[in-house]
């Protein structure tokens, strides 16, 4: 907590939430107000949107209906969603549209826990269809839950525009996830907030965690601009009050710190009676080639490290470390052989770099000198 203090003193975040998991012991501190300039203490207890830390809880659901036999890893996903039937691929990626070839395989549900489904953000080049994706509303942006668009009609727009690579080949951030969900709630026959409740939340006791914020504890979220801090989401009226007709698996949930370290000692246990020892350790392996690692949305995401099932995987002085960050300023990492597990939680976007770095240096040097 003191490596976060000045960073707060000095305004790069309003306040923060702090958990440390070491064994059997669990400590939780926050520092800061709810907002810049507030005089509202932040609380220990307060409920944030998670944004991107919602996908290894997204993979951890795919992996129990795995368990089940609801359905494999190399299922297509057509299995599930027969409008994306007959596939196409994009000759180049700056190329029109209509310039394309037939897929070589179907997508799987491997590919979509992998991010290897053939569709995402691209860095090297312009994209029209990722313009077109954006445009269509299909993601590539911030978590919305206020949006109308329903699952089956985000399907139908992506739909009609080719995949930018043959499946299984490249690693692309981050749309893989909102299709992931919409096979999970299919296969299962269930809307996927209920089937994430049901099945993982309710299990680890995570009951701040969902796809509903109440007021009572969620805290106002601010984005980054010239001018400073300004209000993503409010508190009282929040875009996070009421079921969303869509629910995001890309990064539409909200959590607490207490809640995610529930989630962290799961997999540090391997599975913890709820995922199998083999899916965990899976989820938590890197599952990428050396050729997908060095891609250009790999290294702008991975920075060189690899990707398991809906988690990032480093391997350094430490051992492996696993974990993910969210957009909206939320941070989760494991380091297994230490028996460790750490979780930030500010509201902040784009991520404050200085905060995360400074988090995650302290928590090393921590280890380094144990």
């Amino acid at each position: 907590m003191e490596t976060i203090r000045p960073l707060v003193d000095d305004g790069e975040v309003p306040g923060a939430v702090v958990g440390v998991l070491h064994g059997n012991h669990r400590s939780v501190a926050a520092v800061g107000q709810t907002e810049p300039g507030g005089t509202v203490a932040m609380p220990v207890n307060a409920v944030m949107r998670i944004s991107s830390n919602t996908k290894p809880m997204v993979a951890a659901v795919a992996l129990l209906l795995v368990q089940d036999g609801v359905l494999n890893l190399d299922d297509t996903v057509e299995k599930f969603v027969p409008e994306l039937t007959g596939r196409r691929v994009l000759r180049q990626l700056d190329g029109a549209l209509e310039e394309t070839v037939p897929a070589q395989r179907s997508m799987t549900i491997a590919d979509l826990l992998t991010m290897r489904m053939g569709f995402g953000f691209v860095f090297e080049s312009t994209c029209p269809t990722v313009e077109a994706a954006a445009a269509a509303g299909l993601g590539f942006g911030p978590p919305d839950p206020s949006r109308t668009l329903e699952p089956s009609d985000w399907v139908t727009r992506f739909a009609a525009l080719p995949l930018l690579e043959q499946p299984g080949t490249v690693w692309r951030y981050e749309l893989a996830y909102a299709l992931l969900g919409v096979v999970l709630s299919r296969a299962a026959e269930s809307p996927l907030d209920v089937l994430m409740r049901e099945r993982l939340f309710t299990s680890l006791a995570m009951f701040q965690t969902g796809f509903v914020a109440s007021p009572r504890h969620l805290v106002p979220a601010f984005a980054q601009s010239e001018n400073g801090l300004v209000r993503f989401d409010s508190a009282l009226d929040s875009r996070w009050s009421t079921p969303p007709a869509f629910p995001d698996a890309r990064g539409g949930l909200v959590s607490t710190v207490s809640d995610m370290l529930r989630f962290a000692r799961m997999l540090l246990n391997n599975g913890g009676g709820l995922l199998s020892p083999e899916s965990a350790a899976a989820m938590t392996s890197d599952q990428l080639t050396a050729e997908q690692r060095s891609g250009p949305s790999a290294q702008a995401f991975l920075d060189g490290g690899g990707w398991g099932y809906g988690v990032g995987i480093t391997n350094g002085e430490f051992g492996r470390r696993y974990g993910w960050g969210g957009g909206l300023g939320t941070l989760w990492y494991s380091w297994p052989e230490h028996d460790v597990a750490v979780a930030l939680m500010t509201q902040v976007l784009p991520p404050s770099t200085a905060l995360f770095d400074a988090f995650t240096n302290a928590t090393e040097a921590t280890l380094r000198s144990s």
